[in-house]
């Protein structure tokens, strides 16, 4: 029996090795030119799907954790931070605070790039093999109250509890009022001791009972985000007023 590279890519796609299907011809030739024994071929082929399959997971990890923007660890400005050094910032990156399922809060004034290293540590989490979910704290909010309404909410409030790593952007910057605070705290606590939060604020924890109300609800709040929680300080200028473009170009006002 006659066995043509058409019938090989057929059961590939059969079999759903889709990529390496693509690419048979290709790998054959090379194959013939590097004189694989059948074990190197194979290995090639199968080493090859792997890592498509991989890359492709990662993919729809970063999908689904639905950030804003992409921006990496990579596009940090470190040497912009007063408050955090480059060995902090690798410390961080090894994740091993997301293992112990530790929380971090990030606190700072608009601009100092909060959000960047929480997206950053995201990704970097993504490329892991951890799922991740980013979400502005209004959106959170909306979501934990329409969740009995909404298929859609209810979807996201499943993905958010099923993460390995929440990320909720901008936490306080709006009052709470006492059903929020509790549908607040219930999430919490559906969390706590098993999932890593990242909180980005311009308030610290000690002004957040100002806007969620409640006192009992605060200090229960608290108490399970503050048990494993390092919070970190991010100041200096706005990156966005530092770096933002004008219309007027160089040309002084003077001139």
């Amino acid at each position: 029996m006659r066995i043509t590279n058409e019938m090989v890519q057929q059961k590939l796609a059969e079999l759903q090795f889709k990529e390496v299907s693509v690419s048979l011809s290709e790998f054959i030739h090379t194959s013939e030119k590097e004189q694989d024994s059948y074990q190197a071929f194979l290995y090639r082929i199968l080493s090859f799907e792997a890592k498509r399959r991989e890359d492709n997971k990662v993919l729809k990890r970063l999908k689904l954790a639905s950030f804003p923007y992409q921006k990496t660890l990579e596009d940090f400005r470190i040497e912009e931070q007063q408050s955090l050094s480059s060995k902090q910032l690798n410390q961080l990156r090894e994740l091993t605070w997301l293992e112990q399922a530790y929380n971090l809060i990030l606190l700072g004034p608009p601009g100092v790039g909060k959000t960047h290293l929480a997206i950053g540590l995201g990704i970097e989490a993504i490329y892991r093999g951890y799922k991740v979910m980013f979400l502005a704290m209004g959106a959170l909010v909306r979501a934990l109250n329409t969740q009995d309404i909404t298929r859609k909410s209810k979807t996201t409030v499943k993905r958010l509890l099923n993460a390995d790593l929440v990320i909720i952007d901008d936490i306080m910057y709006m009052a709470m009022d006492q059903q929020e605070a509790n549908l607040f705290f219930h999430f919490i606590n559906q969390l706590y001791d098993r999932t890593s939060i990242v909180f980005t604020s311009n308030k610290g924890p000690e002004e957040w009972g100002e806007l969620i109300g409640d006192p009992g609800i605060t200090t229960a709040i608290l108490d399970r985000i503050i048990h494993r929680v390092e919070v970190i300080h991010l100041n200096g200028d706005s990156y966005r007023m530092k770096n933002r473009s004008t219309i007027f170009g160089s040309i002084s006002v003077h001139e």
